[in-house]
């Protein structure tokens, strides 16, 4: 799966919640490229060795000092920077559990950045993905707005998995990493617009909005389109194609 896109679901699921009898969305889905909007991620300085980082999921500030701080948006999950000669590392754990690791260097001329991203799953079992992104906003290091170019991907598959949760709620699992979000009731984080179309709404702890996911189904049941929308910035969209078996 798309790691910006993982890491937006892990914090919107992790407070939200649907039911649906009979779902429609259940199947197994593949990432199609060609219709889905590139990663974005924005790096700002907050004085300092503080910093937000911004991957899509909401911002998260942490201190570029190598040790493990809490995100408080994917629930028991704790980011780490640390310096390595011009480089940063980039960590982030799951009760615990290196979820991913990320090798951060950026170009002499300050406009590229390369995202040696390594992703975990349960087993420990590892894959790669080599991400280039340009700088698209002023900034200086790694604080800037940077949208990737390409992305070379070693043992690694770009779908998800949607399957039933107890009695009428959704899990959504990447299968590459087996992380999982799952769906519960929670009408006031959940809006169902038509059988085909769900949004998942992501607010502050003082209530306010802070962005939201939508779920669209085409009527022939073989596309969805995942729309991330923030307070601020362009949406991304990620476009997937079901996988038939047989």
């Amino acid at each position: 799966m798309n790691h910006m896109l993982r890491l937006a679901l892990l914090a919107f699921l992790a407070m939200s919640g649907y039911a649906y009898a009979d779902n429609p969305f259940v199947g197994d889905w593949m990432l199609n490229p060609s219709r889905s909007t590139p990663d974005k991620m924005v790096v700002e300085r907050a004085g300092g060795n503080t910093y937000i980082f911004n991957f899509g999921g909401g911002p998260e500030k942490v201190v570029v000092d190598g040790t493990d701080q809490p995100s408080h948006l994917y629930g028991g999950d704790t980011l780490s920077v640390i310096i390595q000669g011009d480089s940063w590392k980039v960590i982030r754990k799951i009760g615990g559990r290196p979820m991913l690791s990320a090798i951060w260097s950026v170009s002499t001329d300050g406009g590229t950045l390369t995202d040696r991203y390594t992703a975990f799953n349960a087993n420990g079992a590892a894959y790669i993905q080599i991400y280039t992104y340009q700088r698209k906003a002023p900034g200086a290091g790694f604080a800037g707005t940077w949208v990737s170019t390409n992305v070379e991907a070693v043992n690694f598959v770009l779908g998800i998995q949607v399957r039933p949760f107890e009695k009428d709620g959704l899990s959504i699992i990447d299968p590459s990493s087996q992380i999982m979000g799952n769906m519960n009731f929670g009408p006031s984080l959940v809006r169902t617009l038509d059988e085909h179309t769900l949004e998942l709404m992501r607010k502050k702890s003082d209530g306010e909005l802070s962005g939201f996911l939508q779920l669209v189904l085409s009527p022939d049941l073989k596309s969805l389109v995942i729309t991330q929308n923030g307070t601020a910035g362009e949406p991304q969209i990620f476009a997937f194609d079901r996988q038939l078996h047989g």
